[in-house]
């Protein structure tokens, strides 16, 4: 009787898992490259002009906007070492409030990058079950860890912007760390394979001169009134599926 009861429970307990296992909604396929992508904010290699422009046009936080204010698009692609990301990004006012990377860096103008590289979801507010990357327009990285304050990883992303009027384009190089990954120790970055799902997820914080961003504008649909749910809830990430 003890056993059965014991194995009821089991099946019960795996199916329950099964259920809340991470979706692989908004499935991407992502081209790899033979040449790293030279990260000096023109792209000019023919690998971008390989791949198709995704739009960042889910507007998360704040009132409706019009293109003048803001308008969206990127690119992926991706090698062994690192995802590579090309972003343009239409704003009329780039706005750099605060100038000390790790205040209120969510309410400056800057591009936010949700990664699970297991694509488990799950949360991860406060863990490295994924990240959330801000990336300041001088380049600072920021997310939070396990405690609980915003700290800077240099190492993770690497980026170069070019503004040309109202047109600010961004190349960036990724890299991915488990959630094995700890502060302060020495960390190797996984290596990508074809076939590898990676939970992400992309957003833009735009404020033209308030004291909190006007908008937060992602790349991905979330159901429900309460749509700034990246920063705590892998779930909601898309799915990239790495390809030849």
């Amino acid at each position: 009787m003890r056993t059965t009861a014991m194995l009821c429970c089991c099946a019960l307990l795996f199916s329950c898992t099964k259920a809340l296992k991470k979706e692989d909604h908004q499935l991407v396929e992502v081209k790899k490259t033979d040449q790293a992508p030279t990260l000096d904010g023109k792209a000019n290699e023919p690998i971008w002009e390989q791949v198709p422009w995704l739009a960042l046009d889910q507007n998360w936080v704040g009132s409706p906007y019009n293109h003048e204010d803001f308008g969206g698009r990127y690119k992926l692609v991706w090698d062994s070492d690192a995802i590579y990301l090309l972003v343009e990004i239409i704003d009329d006012v780039l706005y750099d409030k605060t100038k000390d990377p790790l205040k209120l860096f969510w309410d400056d103008d800057c591009l936010e990058i949700f990664l699970d590289p297991d694509n488990s979801g799950g949360l991860h507010q406060y863990s490295y079950n994924a990240f959330a990357y801000h990336v300041a327009l001088d380049g600072s990285v920021v997310d939070q860890g396990p405690e609980k304050k915003p700290q800077l990883y240099p190492g993770h992303v690497r980026s170069k912007t070019v503004t040309e009027g109202n047109l600010t384009t961004w190349e960036l190089a990724i890299k991915l760390f488990g959630d094995t990954y700890v502060d302060g120790k020495e960390n190797i970055p996984v290596q990508l394979v074809e076939g590898d799902k990676i939970g992400f997820a992309l957003a833009y914080c735009d404020n033209d001169g308030s004291m909190e961003r006007e908008n937060f504008i992602g790349s991905v649909f979330v159901p429900g009134e309460d749509k700034d749910q990246g920063w705590i809830d892998a779930n909601i990430f898309g799915t990239l599926l790495l390809k030849e």
